[in-house]
């Protein structure tokens, strides 16, 4: 019989013959008889078991890999992966061929101060382009409503864009339709467009026959030949349009309108920032609303959607706070206490969430709330916070009993420089003319909110009242908003991806009649694409890790390489919450101090330096680079331009010239490619251009075939002398796969890329056999050049020593496959200048260093391990055995005692490739290559890190998206639970039925985003909200070539053996895998984490107010103001089905 006695980390085997009851052995011979049978004999033996469990630990404890084998295996894998990636990348080749050329060669240092200014100049201009063009359209509608006389019985048919090219059953055109031409451009997301005629969108809301709506549009027809004359005089202008405060939408080129999937339209102009900044002047707001016991019901969700949309009114140049009242005053938000906040879009959509927990309860008292919103405002102008501007106070209500003259009295009269506007909800009038009195003796305006349906154009009115003062001034404010993407306007991918930002400027009356009233006509504006705008900070002077980016006047970034406003819900892209208000101090974090925030913030020209960890591939790998930030002020804009150069390769920059003829031979490579997003010819201004791509436009040009071209000297004549110097790779590659006997299986793609953005690549593995399929094609965005970044391989090789090779998998999501990237930087040297060329490498599947490694890395069983202390012969891609010459035993039991010198004992080992970010390349277990080590093995990662190693470097993310916390509920009444979720649920379905009933099918059908988001209940912890996150990197540390140490786990012990590659990044481990850690030691993952601010630092972090610059113009106040206008009843302009069906909706109320 055997028995097998399993210690920790060992196999320990007894032989028993019962028969004979002796035991044999060496150490381990008893030496005597059993006679008590087997239980007698188990006695006996167990001393002797556990002297020979005792032995063999200490045999155990004496085991080690041999660090000299590891050494050896390290050198012959680094030589012979070096020698693979050089053979078939050509890099000594190339770096031959630019060292050959240095003789000629011109090296300058960057001037970052002249190249900010020059960018910003020519930023400028083109933006200067885009004012002047909205100038002429608003001196073209003024004029023409100047000229008009309003005819209440005018019949016009206009383009109605939902209408046009649709016919009724009988297959005529629909009224307000009619064919309309539209014809794909490619100026235009390749939308079908007609550049000859604009046409006009009206929301669902809005009766499209309204006497208002066709007198406008009649009007606005004089703007048909300014659109057309703007696009000839600015062919790189896209959409013009000119927004009625009607409510009408007229847009150039025309289009046809795209509705959603309910078929509704819920566009509408007077809700966009650029109308909203453009009609009114900043502004300070305090929402103040009534939630007593009369506010329940259907009035709750009224006045909920009532501030939702007064919210909507404001941009990042307006403050605000929310105060709800009953028998006392709260502040909607607790930490908001007696201030007024930014109303960007993060603080907007907080309160939206905020308004969601609004209840009711108890009497409205509103003289103290009026008191409190008066001394929120009245504080701010003292202090100097604020807008230091307009001034209002925004009363929801369903009625006021009290007598608050006093209060006016005491904090108002008789400057009336607080505007307050009044919003009556529900049907109820009892309280009309108290509420109105509030309005119209405070210079404000008062609506009357009966239905969901009144909501929003009974909002809009106090924006047409706050531009009085600038209506009858004529003021001809121009605004620029912030960045936006405009998902809304147009159903295209292409569109709403699209950051943008939109100039804009008001229309006003000019009839004499009506100066007193201040009547706003409308704005007109024109959007610009910021990509576009960022094409002229030419990406080739800013070097590999260069970059420029964009901030307006309160900080939020415009354009940045490291913004990130998209984020995925499901299969979706969406815009995050907060997309258009992150903080330059947010991306550039570093700035500790922000310094660098500050003086651009307030428009300064100037330099910084600063030391900054950046990460790259998606957050997985961290670079330490020493960046250089030069800024300057774009002049008759809120905006500001930064650059930045990276010390070290960014510094200079390196000229070399070739004839047109030399080059351009070059250049008609099959295997070249330039970079499609960078200019080197302007292929926008002439429309028979735009179907070109830039290398065939750079060589229409060259070849004179398109002379007016407007090309980039500089870059032509970069782009063409590294086309020349790289020539020879082509010959070189092609002559390789053209001897198939030579080459290795899996090596798939040569390539190389060159400071120009000239790439060449050789596919030496045809389509049906290559394993990266993705690579370096045009959704390899990563891997191309691109107008934020250089290739991520150019990247990486850039920070390495040149000529040594930098190995690395690509991340698994990017579908590349098993694939291994081996890059290295290509320079020029002139003097003491040394410029970084370009870079080269090949790709090639995992496979291929893999058969490499485990062929290198075992010693054959025949090897002489006489002068091997440790295990011997050590093999990676098997087990292994414990060497003769280590004493070990066996005790047998048989008839007489036998001592045995030798055992073979089952031992097994893990050994790794990993990269100097801690990446496995090369495992036993396949599954782990891409995975970072410290998941598959957090005792040997721990140690590495506390010898020195690797070092943990933590990297932030304030743009992160987490799981929103899940809030317990009540525990009260337990027993009552049941009884309480199934009221709570027939409540629910109760309000959205009412709801669905009100809005939806009639009266807010064109609300449906707000219905959506009442009824569409996703668990809390499935929705993602803004965060904070910290996560870590971690970086190996070159000076520590090897080291080998023993973890100490329980009852076992593990040794490691760790040697640097010569010639890469990579590193080899060799581990004793037999003794499980995990229980001592945890995994080290690279999972974000959410930074968790306490209630106090959160509450301070949200009360900060960061240094913005104001607008520059105010209009508040006007002595011709006519005040006396301050509202009546509700002036919802509406169709005739709605105008009948509505009222009996709002009998539910």
């Amino acid at each position: 019989m055997q028995v097998v006695n399993k210690l920790p980390g060992k196999l320990f085997l007894l032989s028993f013959d019962w028969k004979s009851s002796e035991m044999d052995g060496n150490a381990c011979d008893a030496g005597q008889r059993h006679e008590n049978g087997p239980r007698g004999a188990w006695l006996t033996m167990l001393p002797w078991i556990i002297l020979c469990s005792s032995m063999w630990m200490t045999v155990d404890g004496q085991t080690k890999i041999s660090p000299e084998i590891v050494q050896k295996w390290a050198e012959s894998f680094g030589k012979e992966i070096a020698s693979l990636s050089s053979k078939y990348s050509g890099a000594e080749l190339l770096q031959k061929k630019y060292k050959d050329v240095e003789g000629v060669l011109k090296i300058e240092e960057v001037d970052g101060n002249e190249l900010v200014k020059k960018f910003a100049e020519e930023m400028e201009k083109m933006l200067g382009r885009k004012m002047k063009s909205v100038k002429r359209l608003a001196e073209a509608a003024e004029d023409a409503d100047l000229y008009h006389e309003y005819n209440d019985t005018l019949e016009f048919e206009y383009y109605n864009s939902m209408l046009i090219n649709m016919v009724d059953e009988d297959g005529n055109p629909l009224p307000l339709g009619g064919e309309f031409p539209l014809e794909k451009n490619e100026h235009f997301s390749k939308l079908p467009v007609n550049t000859q005629q604009s046409n006009i969108q009206v929301p669902t809301n809005v009766y499209n026959r309204d006497t208002d709506i066709l007198n406008g549009a009649y009007m606005s027809e004089a703007l048909n030949d300014v659109f057309i004359d703007n696009f000839q005089k600015d062919p790189t202008l896209t959409w013009q349009y000119f927004g009625s405060s009607s409510g009408f939408f007229r847009l150039y080129p025309g289009i046809q309108w795209i509705p959603d999937e309910n078929g509704v339209v819920t566009f509408d102009c007077r809700n966009r920032n650029w109308y909203i900044q453009a009609a009114t002047s900043p502004k300070d707001v305090v929402i103040v609303v009534d939630v007593s016991g009369s506010m329940k019901g259907l009035r709750l969700t009224i006045a909920k959607h009532t501030i939702n949309t007064i919210l909507d009114t404001l941009g990042e140049n307006d403050f605000v706070n929310i105060i709800a009242y009953s028998d006392y005053v709260r502040y909607l938000e607790p930490c908001f206490k007696g201030i007024l906040v930014q109303a960007d879009l993060d603080n907007r959509e907080h309160f939206k969430l905020l308004i969601n927990e609004l209840h009711v309860k108890g009497e409205g008292k509103v003289k103290n709330a009026m008191k409190e919103s008066f001394k929120i405002l009245n504080e701010a102008a003292a202090l100097g916070q604020g807008s230091l501007c307009n001034q209002a106070i925004m009363l929801i209500t369903d009625g006021a009993m009290e007598d608050f003259q006093d209060v006016f009295e005491e904090f108002n009269w008789p400057e009336r420089r607080v505007r307050v506007f009044t919003y009556l909800i529900g049907r109820e009038m009892t309280f009309a003319q108290n509420v109105k009195w509030i309005a119209c003796n405070n210079k404000g305006y008062y609506t009357h909110i009966s239905t969901l349906a009144d909501v929003q154009e009974n909002v809009m009115e106090y924006l047409h009242v706050l531009s009085r003062p600038m209506v009858i001034n004529h003021d001809h404010d121009i605004i620029w908003t912030e960045a936006y993407m405009d998902s809304v306007l147009f159903n295209s991918q292409a569109q709403s991806l699209l950051l943008m930002t939109s100039v804009a400027m008001p229309v006003f009356s000019k009839k004499k009649e009506t100066l007193s009233h201040g009547i706003l006509l409308g704005v007109v504006g024109t959007d610009v694409a910021l990509k576009e705008l960022m094409r002229l900070a030419q990406r080739y002077k800013l070097g590999v890790h260069g970059y420029a980016y964009l901030i307006t006047n309160n900080g939020y970034i415009l354009s940045h390489p490291d913004l990130r406003p998209l984020y995925k819900e499901g299969k979706k892209l969406k815009p995050k919450p907060n997309y258009n208000s992150v903080d330059l101090s947010e991306v550039e974090w570093e700035d500790t101090e922000e310094k660098l925030r500050t003086a651009m913030v307030k428009g300064e020209t100037g330099t910084l330096s600063l030391d900054v960890r950046t990460s790259v591939d998606k957050g997985k790998r961290v670079m330490f680079l020493k960046n250089n930030y030069f800024y300057t002020s774009i002049n008759e804009t809120p905006f500001s331009l930064g650059i930045v150069l990276t010390k070290g390769y960014g510094q200079y920059i390196f000229i070399g010239n070739v004839s047109v003829e030399e080059g351009l031979h070059d250049l008609l490579a099959p295997d070249l490619t330039i970079a499609s997003e960078w200019t080197y010819c302007e292929t926008d201004i002439d429309p028979a251009h735009r179907k070109l791509s830039q290398l065939q436009a750079v060589i229409r040009y060259l070849t004179g075939k398109e002379p007016d071209l407007e090309c980039d000297p500089q870059l032509m004549q970069q782009t063409l002398f590294d086309a020349v110097v790289t020539a020879p790779m082509e010959a070189y590659w092609t002559a390789l796969m053209l001897n198939p006997t030579r080459m290795d299986d899996g090596i798939e793609t040569a390539f190389l890329g060159t400071r120009s953005g000239l790439m060449r690549f050789q596919r030496y593995t045809g389509i049906e056999k290559r394993v990266g399929m993705s690579f370096l094609t045009a959704t390899d965005k990563e891997n191309m050049f691109t107008l934020d970044h250089f290739p991520l391989w150019f990247r990486r090789a850039a920070e390495s020593p040149a000529g040594q090779f930098l190995y690395y998998m690509p991340r698994q999501d990017t579908r590349a496959g098993r694939i291994v990237i081996a890059t290295t930087a290509v320079t020029v040297t002139v003097g003491k200048k040394t410029a970084i060329a370009g870079a080269i490498g090949v790709q090639m599947t995992l496979e291929v260093l893999e058969s490499k490694f485990w062929a290198i890395a075992s010693q054959p069983n025949d090897t002489d391990c006489s002068d091997v202390e440790g295990v011997c012969p050590l093999r990676c891609d098997s087990f292994v055995s414990i060497p003769h010459k280590v004493p070990t035993y066996s005790c047998v039991i048989s008839g007489r005692s036998q001592p045995h010198a030798t055992r073979v004992t089952v031992r097994d080992m893990e050994c790794y490739v990993i990269d100097n970010n801690g990446f496995i390349l090369i495992s036993k277990q396949r599954a782990d290559a891409g995975k970072f080590f410290g998941e598959v093995d957090g005792s040997v990662m721990t140690m590495l890190i506390r010898m020195g190693m690797f070092k943990r470097v933590s990297l932030f993310d304030y743009q992160a998206m987490c799981k929103m916390n899940v809030h317990s509920t009540s525990r009260a009444r337990p027993l009552l639970s049941s009884f309480y979720a199934l009221a709570s649920a027939l409540k629910w379905f109760l309000s959205n039925f009412l709801l669905f009933l009100l809005e939806f099918n009639v009266c807010g059908f064109w609300h449906t985003e707000h219905f959506a988001d009442a009824s569409l209940h996703k668990k809390k912890g499935d929705i993602l909200q803004p965060c904070d996150t910290e996560y870590p990197s971690f970086v190996y540390e070159p000076s520590v070539k090897e080291t080998n140490s023993i973890i100490k786990c329980g009852r076992c012990q593990k040794m490691f053996v760790v040697q640097q590659i010569p010639q890469s990044n990579l590193l080899m481990l060799v581990v004793q895998a037999d003794c499980d850690c995990s229980r001592q030691h945890s995994p080290i993952t690279l999972e974000p984490k959410e930074v968790k601010y306490i209630a106090s630092v959160k509450c301070e972090r949200m009360r900060s107010q960061k240094i913005r610059r104001r607008p520059e113009s105010c209009h508040s106040y006007h002595p011709q103001e006519n005040a006396n206008d301050c509202g009546g009843a509700s002036a919802a302009s509406l169709s005739a089905f709605l105008f009948l069906v509505c009222p009996i909706a709002s009998l539910l109320s």
